[in-house]
């Protein structure tokens, strides 16, 4: 018993071997809560429709239990008589590890707080990859204030460092200008969403399929095959055609037919055509009217629906609409037209009409 009041370093060996023993008890203790009450949370947590509870458990596992063991563990340690270097190098380090899971907590829940605010408005995969590499930049900038409060804490005078900071962030804001504008305009398409990926768009006179959404350019495959890289700052500033996002597409197109047509025939046409449109599935007939008297022939307007924003599908309605006029045409001998002019030959007032082509041939 005398040998364990014997004094080492300031502290006898019953006083160390105490620590050892709290700080082994310690251990034990929290290897039995990780493994008892952890098991009996998650258990609840299955039987829930929440993920509070399972976030709960997370946290608990992740950073309460490894933060409480340092913790108790710092504790122990400093019942023992320490020197003055060693002691205040336990308190730097016990400030360091707190910062620490201080960070990573703060991180953890506005990470799992915007991607399950995302998840739960059923945002595409692609979406959430783009929100948690943006999330980096947060991440960074509060590992930042850590390191500040970290270094304020032991005794650091801060305020020149954070007057630098804000010196140098001025002046580099001001040599990328360009890239910060691409990086604003990054997040303007990320939350304003005008398109995304797999929309096909138009942004002055370039066409294609957004294949990527970066932070300073957006990539676009044109019709042809191409890659088009595009700053985003410009496609913000452009008018943007999304035409995955077109509800119904609104089809206009003419025709005209020749001036020898019976009055009959000439009223007959737009029921023709609405007869045409009508019993085709995909199309909404709107109107079809004799719009004027050319100059070379009486010319029809008509206008109908197709409600998909498919181009293969408007193209296959279109083609068979065209293709059953030019049936119902023939079948009812009316004749589309083409250029013609009258010609007085030999000064007699004898008219001979003739198309604009052979009129060039004469010539």
């Amino acid at each position: 018993m005398n040998a364990l009041q014997q004094f080492f370093f300031g502290n006898t060996i019953l006083a160390y071997l105490a620590v050892i023993a709290g700080m082994l008890f310690t251990w034990i203790l929290l290897r039995l809560t990780r493994r008892r009450l952890l098991k009996f949370i998650k258990r609840l947590a299955l039987k829930s429709n929440t993920s509070i509870d399972d976030l709960l458990v997370e946290i608990i596992e992740r950073f309460v239990l490894p933060y409480s063991y340092l913790l108790i563990n710092y504790a122990i340690i400093r019942s023992l008589l320490l020197p003055v270097g060693l002691d205040k190098l336990l308190a730097a380090a016990s400030l360091f590890v707190t910062v620490y899971f201080s960070v990573r907590l703060v991180n953890f829940f506005i990470q799992h707080s915007v991607v399950g605010y995302m998840e739960k408005r059923k945002e595409p995969g692609e979406r959430i990859r783009q929100v948690t590499g943006m999330l980096l930049l947060v991440k960074i900038f509060t590992w930042g204030l850590g390191l500040v409060m970290l270094a304020d804490n032991l005794g650091y005078n801060v305020t020149t460092v954070i007057a630098g900071m804000g010196v140098g962030g001025i002046a580099i804001a001001l040599a990328a200008q360009n890239i910060l504008g691409d990086l604003f305009s990054y997040f303007v398409i990320f939350f304003d969403k005008p398109f995304e990926i797999g929309d096909f768009i138009v942004i002055n006179n370039n066409a294609g399929i957004v294949e990527k959404i970066g932070i300073k350019t957006s990539h676009i495959r044109s019709l042809d095959g191409q890659q088009l890289v595009m700053p985003n700052a410009e496609m913000v500033k452009s008018v943007i055609q999304n035409f995955k996002r077109l509800q119904k597409r609104r089809i206009v197109f003419s025709i005209g037919i020749i001036y020898g047509t019976s009055t009959s025939k000439i009223k007959k046409v737009p029921r023709i055509i609405q007869q045409i449109i009508e019993d085709d599935e995909r199309a909404i007939f709107d109107r079809a009217h004799l719009k004027n008297l050319g100059d070379f022939s009486v010319n029809y307007e008509i206008v109908y629906y197709i409600e998909s924003a498919d181009y293969q599908i408007f193209m296959d309605t279109q083609q068979n609409i065209c293709l059953r006029i030019f049936e119902e045409f023939e079948n009812e001998g009316i004749e589309f037209a083409f250029p013609t002019q009258t010609l007085f030959i030999n000064g007699n007032n004898k008219a001979t009409k003739t198309s604009v082509a052979d009129f060039a041939t004469m010539s």
